[in-house]
């Protein structure tokens, strides 16, 4: 049963990336109704449990929500325009440089770091200078699309840095949907301010909405936190990079996505580094929950 959950994880966050490229409406709109929806899903039945809760938040839990939520809005904000404007197996991939981002917060912060860990980050930052060297050849918007995945990685790793701070004294239910329901309507903002329309998409559209709502989150990253009661979260840290080849050939699948093998170079280089980045943060600290996102939306992923 283990090993068919962890199937099913891993195929729910790998179709993220090749459903939000394939759904015809603005970035900026999926981002939101993702969340929105996540927020209602988590919100309503927390609300009913302990509606008291969403106010009797402390001050640190207050900023440390507001820091989550801010950089989850602009992560998915990156990462879902990205997919717009450079291939679904590049984009994943350097969104997932999540758990080397967290090792390089925990060097700024002070936090030792093991010398298999930088051997791990220096792996994936070649494997990413591979990748954007391929696609500035190919365009300078895949470029850009390869820079905004960068961007969201780094903030899907503050995310996961704040959200653990909250989730140190909250409860999941509390925190996700406080969590996703901030972030909606700071995505709300955005979508009015860069004028992106949030309703009146074909059938096809809110289909491919309702999609990542289901896949990404019920199907992928609410799996892995049931797997994290059951198994070391090492060892859900490295199926959860499993995503990296997943996307790929998803994305070669069902979108015809036909990349440089230099590109797959690049993704392989990456994939390997972050698994030397997760196993030895494991060793050090015994546990990978550093590099583990914080309970997602509908459960927390990051994610994507």
């Amino acid at each position: 049963m283990i090993v068919f959950l962890a199937v099913v994880g891993v195929l729910g966050v790998s179709a993220s990336g090749p459903i939000m490229a394939a759904t015809a409406a603005p970035a900026l709109a999926i981002a939101f109704w993702r969340n929105a929806l996540g927020a209602v899903v988590m919100g309503t039945p927390t609300l009913l449990r302990n509606p008291g809760g969403f106010f009797r938040l402390t001050r640190s839990e207050a900023k440390w929500i507001s820091i989550a939520s801010v950089a989850l809005a602009l992560h998915f904000a990156c990462f879902i325009t990205s997919l717009k404007l450079t291939s679904v197996a590049a984009a994943t991939a350097l969104v997932c440089l999540q758990a080397g981002w967290i090792a390089l917060f925990n060097v700024f912060r002070g936090i030792p770091v093991a010398p298999r860990v930088l051997a791990g980050l220096g792996a994936a930052l070649l494997g990413v200078v591979v990748i954007t060297g391929f696609d500035l050849a190919l365009s300078r918007e895949a470029l850009l699309g390869d820079l905004l995945a960068v961007a969201g990685g780094a903030l899907a790793g503050l995310y996961t840095i704040a959200g653990s701070k909250a989730r140190a004294t909250m409860s999941t239910g509390t925190y996700t949907s406080l969590c996703y329901g901030l972030c909606s309507i700071l995505l709300l903002v955005l979508c009015v301010l860069f004028r992106q329309p949030l309703v009146s998409f074909e059938p096809a559209a809110w289909a491919g909405i309702l999609a990542v709502t289901v896949v990404a989150q019920l199907l992928g990253h609410s799996v892995f936190n049931h797997l994290l009661a059951v198994i070391s979260p090492l060892v859900v840290s490295m199926i959860i990079l499993l995503e990296i080849p997943g996307a790929a050939i998803l994305a070669a699948v069902f979108l015809g996505e036909q990349l440089p093998a230099g590109t797959y170079a690049g993704l392989a280089m990456i994939l390997v580094g972050l698994a030397v980045v997760v196993t030895g943060q494991g060793r050090r600290s015994g546990r990978a929950d550093p590099l583990l996102p914080a309970p997602p939306a509908l459960g927390g992923d990051v994610e994507n």
